[in-house]
């Protein structure tokens, strides 16, 4: 395989790395959406399409495997392909979170909240704003921008303690 091929094809991984992460950004959206709302069509719809994110996982690892086997790649171009594997799984798993909070959606009905939903769709937000700004850096191939997104997990981490927090307090 010619190197025009091999480029073409890390570009077409690339961009199949940016719709899983599209996929589960508004799989994360319509999650908290759904439980905003208690809306059982869009938490089922979030259940559904999970499949889909898992199925594209595979997809792209099997693609990379593949290249990693038949074009034998070095130094930059095995980086690139071994990110490409590490990142598809943790959409996958991101996407799984999505539906897990779409299924406690389900279960809560259309009960209201014991609390009022304040730090988790915050949260969210941040993740989805971290995950956009994540997949732009390694297109960008953006060292500067991923240090600063590091930094602002801590945010989140805070965030959820809080939420554990709130969550072990009587009511």
């Amino acid at each position: 395989m010619p190197r025009t091929d091999f480029d073409r094809d890390l570009r077409m991984l690339q961009d199949e790395l940016l719709l899983q992460g599209s996929m589960t950004e508004k799989a994360i959206a319509k999650s908290i959406t759904a439980l905003r709302s208690r809306n059982a069509e869009i938490a089922q719809e979030v259940i559904d399409e999970d499949d889909i994110i898992d199925q594209k996982r595979f997809e792209i690892e099997e693609r990379c495997i593949d290249l990693i086997a038949t074009q034998q790649p070095l130094a930059g171009d095995l980086r690139i392909l071994i990110t490409v594997l590490h990142v598809t799984g943790e959409l996958e798993r991101m996407g799984d979170y999505a539906e897990g909070i779409a299924k406690i959606s389900l279960m809560m009905g259309s009960e209201p909240p014991l609390k009022p939903l304040i730090d988790i769709p915050r949260m969210a937000e941040q993740s989805m704003d971290m995950l956009r700004r994540s997949l732009d850096a390694f297109v960008n191939r953006d060292v500067v921008a991923c240090m600063g997104i590091m930094t602002d997990d801590d945010e989140i981490d805070d965030l959820y303690e809080q939420v554990v927090e709130d969550d072990e307090k009587p009511t």
